[in-house]
């Protein structure tokens, strides 16, 4: 049985304050059995976060050896070596790091894996160099635990099991355990900064300090290994829901040779990835980060929670992130999923799509909207409502009905609740897919109309064509604002386009009767450093979120507008890397790396998104022309081992700061979004068409022919002023009512029931003749509780 060692108690407590590691990773890593719920990651050499049981709970900050030979000189191997770092095999993400000491007299080289069928990383490690050299060095273990996603209240032990030591750590109720193939020597418990192994051996190249426990504070473990046991060893990390579970894991783990680990390992990923399309075909670098992008999608996904995809195992910035900021991107965003999900569908897996699917429809909220983002129990982190997130989950239902996918789970529930949140909620959204502005987005509206016409046929399929009539004319009403809401007449970014897309045209959702016009408008900017311009006219910021317009079939790759458009982002968004083009997401962005390359704290300066370089080149196909230099440039981003970057460095290399043209801030990486957009650009590729377009979207408004009528929505979240001559004026509403209602100035009136759908909404359409000139004016009785409105309502006719 085990049984805690000793009570001599640390000092120091409760240690520094606690912060995570750096958000570029080098590697991701986890097994592909559903039995071993355990990821890693790792950064410069070392093994950095780890997340058990669940993949949005990290617990710990890192793990690495110090080197020492006891009289001249302390070395910790993610600061004082020469690290490189290399995939396994194409598909198995496991890694092979050399730490190599920068005078040639030593190098660590480590086989990282996962145990696969328990949750425990083991770390096979073989110490080289020249045998004089080496016979003086001593190792030491350093783990820095953050139990339960933070540093502070960990409790850290030494315990002694079956004739052994070993170092633990617990916080509410969750267990990790150290031990390796061969003994420790010396081991102790201490806090960080004060009384821990790092501390201890920085003082004096020696381990004088032996503590028992360090409890309820910010806690490291360490531990001297026993090098004349052997050069070459294994050393385990485990975790459980007890500490007798923990070390059965570990031991477990350890009792079977690496090499036997290694060959599941690798077989089971292997065995994963075989039937997959053959899609490196049209990669340029012969298929590695097709084949890296594949495993590192799949690898997102929970395993307790099946279908559940999160943005990235990776918190940015995360040296300046301490407790208090507990998400990271290890959190579910519904855009990010359905991008995975689509991703993986790309590459012709059709599980995984179908269990995300499954998923989302059990975490839909009840009024049919889902949040910002959450944990994957569900349970929502940030507060704000993106139309986009609510929109997306109907386009995945979508594309795996029409592929015939879905098989025997209904998803009808889902669509329709969704489909009536974007009627009821929209058409402004709380935020873009930047997650910073409020009104009308033109990449948002592309996502709802888009979303709206593929709901429309799971309504028809059900028979319910009224419903299914509804959206569609909803989308319509919204595709034919989109200039109106989101273009401007007078650009200034080049001198020459006056008219072209902007970022967003800000309106605040809580306003009932806002000025659509987008040139009178002011954006303000989040994230810009402090005494700094924050505020700047919205016709003068711009993003490439119009491209989503053509991505689904809205508008047409050639429309002149799309190409002033392009041509004004170019103008202010577009950088060119050793690799090729990147772009910004707008003009003015401070969500990124400080001017001097310090880390995002809340300001900075947004650099460029390679996910951007691959949207691009989906238009560039859908205009005709050659993507390989696209293709290569989102190659060239990526890392060595195949992991994409949210950003790269955009300026003159800073070395110092290890910031390069083209290289990864230390921003997220690797972002699942940017690799399930180049999985689909090779998808897209390979079948000669972009792979997210909606046939019933283009064959609704690309036709020759406008197959619509025009329409003017008045309900109470959006109350408009006016109405063109010739349209329809559509007044709508969640309640059931009477429209009293006149056309002349109430020389007249009409008395009008609503119509209502299945959708919880019930409207009427008032046709405005062409010669109509007096305004139209109506007030409401509603009928399930006979109840005046009490006030009158007037829109105006104006001439097109």
């Amino acid at each position: 049985m085990t049984r805690f060692r000793g009570e001599r108690t640390a000092f120091g407590k409760p240690g520094l304050e606690p912060h995570w590691t750096a958000g570029d990773k080098d590697g991701i890593g986890t097994t592909s059995s559903l039995s071993s719920r355990i990821w890693f990651t790792i950064w410069s050499g070392i093994l950095t976060e780890v997340y058990y049981p669940t993949i949005d709970r990290p617990q710990m900050k890192d793990f690495q050896f110090l080197i020492t030979d006891g009289k001249s000189f302390f070395h910790e191997e993610k600061r004082d070596t020469y690290s490189e770092i290399k995939r396994l095999s194409p598909h198995v993400l496991g890694y092979k790091v050399t730490n190599s000491d920068h005078e040639g007299r030593y190098s660590i080289v480590k086989e990282i894996i996962a145990d696969p069928r328990l949750p425990c990383v083991i770390q096979h490690v073989e110490l080289v160099g020249y045998d004089r050299f080496l016979a003086n060095l001593k190792i030491y273990v350093l783990c820095t635990p953050h139990m339960e996603r933070g540093g502070w209240g960990n409790n850290a032990r030494v315990v002694e099991v079956a004739g052994r030591q070993i170092l633990a750590c617990e916080k509410e109720g969750t267990w990790m355990t150290v031990a390796a193939s061969i003994p420790f020597r010396r081991l102790s418990c201490g806090y960080v900064g004060t009384s821990d192994g790092w501390t201890d051996l920085a003082d004096n190249f020696r381990m004088d300090w032996e503590f028992d426990k360090a409890l309820n504070g910010h806690v490291a473990l360490t531990g001297e290994l026993a090098l004349d046991e052997a050069r070459e060893f294994s050393i385990g990390l485990s975790f459980g829901d007890t500490l007798h579970s923990s070390v059965t894991t570990l031991f477990q783990t350890l009792g079977v040779p690496f090499k036997k680990h290694l060959k599941q390992f690798n077989l089971q990923w292997n065995s994963f990835c075989r039937s997959i399309k053959p899609l490196e075909k049209a990669s340029q670098d012969q298929g590695d980060l097709y084949h890296a992008s594949y495993s590192l999608l799949t690898a997102h996904e929970d395993k307790i929670y099946p279908g559940a995809f999160i943005a990235s195992l990776s918190i940015p910035w995360g040296e300046v992130r301490g407790d208090s900021e507990r998400g990271g991107y290890h959190l579910v965003w519904t855009r990010d999923m359905v991008n995975t999900a689509m991703g993986l569908l790309a590459a012709g897996n059709a599980d995984a799509p179908r269990r995300a699917l499954i998923y989302l429809a059990a975490s839909q909220q009840p009024d049919g909207g889902f949040p910002q983002n959450f944990w994957i129990n569900g349970d929502p982190y940030w507060q704000g409502i993106q139309l986009d997130e609510v929109a997306f989950p109907i386009l995945l239902a979508w594309k795996l009905q029409k592929s015939g996918l879905i098989r025997d789970f209904d998803v009808y529930e889902m669509v329709w609740r969704a489909a009536g949140y974007l009627v009821k909620h929209g058409p402004a959204t709380q935020q873009e897919r930047w997650e910073e502005a409020s009104g009308y987005s033109p990449s948002t509206l592309a996502s709802n109309i888009a979303a709206l016409v593929c709901a429309a046929s799971f309504m028809e399929d059900k028979g319910d064509t009224a419903s299914a009539d509804f959206l569609r004319e909803y989308a319509d009403f919204l595709e034919c604002h989109i200039e109106a809401w989101t273009v401007t007449n007078q650009g200034s970014i080049l001198p020459n386009i006056k008219r072209h897309y902007i970022r967003i045209n800000p309106v605040s959702v809580t306003d009932s009767t806002p000025d659509e016009n987008p040139d009178i408008k002011t954006l303000g900017i989040h994230n810009r450093p402090a005494g700094e311009r924050w505020q700047f006219p919205a016709k003068d910021v711009v993003d490439a979120g119009f491209l989503e317009l053509v991505r689904y079939g809205i508008r047409k790759a050639d429309d002149q507008l799309i190409q002033d458009s392009i041509a004004v982002i170019d103008s202010s968004l577009k950088i060119e890397t050793p690799f090729g083009p990147c772009w910004h997401r707008y003009n003015h962005d401070g969500y990124g790396q400080g001017n001097n390359g310090e880390p995002f704290q809340g300001s900075g300066k947004g650099r460029a998104w390679p996910l951007l370089t691959a949207e691009r080149a989906h238009y560039e196909l859908a205009a005709g022309h050659d993507v390989k230099p696209f293709i290569r440039a989102m190659e060239g981003f990526a890392s060595y081992t195949g992991l994409l970057p949210e950003q790269v460095w955009d300026e003159a290399d800073l070395p110092e700061k290890h910031l390069f043209l083209g290289r990864p801030t230390g921003s997220a990486m690797p972002l699942m979004w940017a690799h399930a957009e180049y999985i689909k650009l090779l998808r897209s590729v390979t079948d000669g068409a972009v792979f997210d377009i909606i046939p019933d979207v283009a064959a609704r408004y690309l036709s020759e022919k406008r197959r619509h009528g025009f329409l003017e929505i008045w309900k109470p979240n959006r109350q408009p002023g006016s109405v063109i001559a010739g349209w329809t004026l559509r007044v709508q509403s969640p309640e059931p009512f009477k429209l009293i209602w006149t056309d002349n100035e109430w020389q007249d009136t009409k008395n009008s029931p609503s119509l209502q759908i299945n959708l919880g909404i019930s409207y009427l359409d008032i046709p405005v003749a062409l010669n109509q000139e007096a305004p139209i004016g109506f007030t409401f009785l509603w009928t399930n509780s006979d109840r005046w409105e009490g006030r009158n309502y007037e829109v105006t006719v104006k001439k097109a």
